[in-house]
């Protein structure tokens, strides 16, 4: 019950690991305010965890704003923040549109500077707070049709440095997590081909994807005192992707 007493809102939390991170929460004892676009999934997530839920769309300031207006109006005070909201956009480099470019920064990127800022303000009276951003080994790695994803990624990394340094004299800790390829619904698909198999799982030492659970737990020990001298870092739960960074064979 590390989050006893605590309060969280987590973006994109219909599904996939913001639901895991909510559900791993509530087991900790925080009080969970879910947000996302899709309405009717963020409604049955919501009666199924037993938590509140905002409809939200992270691209426009006004619902992130209301978001935490809610998040206020029930429970009085923010504790912690995952802005865990994104999308993807596969296009060759000088196929993509400055929409769909646009469009994937608004949502990955800009929702999480803006839910940072809002929440913020709410967190420096109290002189505490933690926001956890999730980023992706995708900041590191480039994917030459995801271009902004990967730009998307870099730059929460960045974003997840300078606001450490902005609120850590308004003792508000700031960090990320950068996921591998995780089973999630987006992981699945992915996966069910053979092909994209062996091209992922032979570059992940540990030779399989992760699981939802997994990246919450690492969300949950961010949140909690247990992390109480980490700000400013980005973690990579990947299967050793990243240190690899070669290939090695698959069981």
């Amino acid at each position: 019950m590390r989050l006893q007493d605590r309060t969280a809102i987590i973006t994109g939390g219909a599904r996939g690991i913001g639901r895991a991170i909510a559900e791993r929460f509530l087991a900790e004892g925080a009080q969970v305010l879910l947000a996302d676009v899709d309405v009717a999934t963020l409604g049955r997530t919501a009666a199924e965890l037993g938590c509140l839920y905002c409809p939200t769309d992270v691209a426009q300031k006004a619902d992130i704003d209301r978001m935490v207006a809610a998040a206020i109006d029930a429970f009085g005070q923010i504790d912690i923040l995952v802005n865990n909201a994104g999308i993807t956009h596969a296009a060759d480099f000088l196929d993509l549109t400055v929409e769909d470019f646009d469009r994937v920064i608004a949502v990955n990127l800009r929702s999480a500077f803006l839910a940072s800022q809002a929440a913020a303000r709410h967190m420096i009276p109290r002189g505490k707070g933690t926001i956890v951003n999730m980023s992706s080994v995708n900041a590191v790695f480039a994917i030459p049709n995801q271009i902004p994803y990967a730009i998307s990624k870099g730059g929460m990394n960045q974003l997840t440095k300078v606001s450490a340094m902005a609120l850590a004299s308004r003792g508000i800790r700031v960090n990320a997590i950068g996921p591998g390829t995780i089973l999630t619904d987006m992981g699945q698909a992915i996966m069910s081909s053979a092909e994209m198999q062996q091209r992922i799982l032979s570059r992940t030492p540990l030779g399989r994807c992760g699981e939802p659970s997994e990246i919450a737990s690492i969300a949950a020990f961010l949140a909690s005192d247990d992390a109480s001298y980490l700000t400013g870092q980005t973690i990579y739960p990947d299967g050793g992707r990243l240190a690899l960074n070669y290939t090695v064979p698959v069981k």
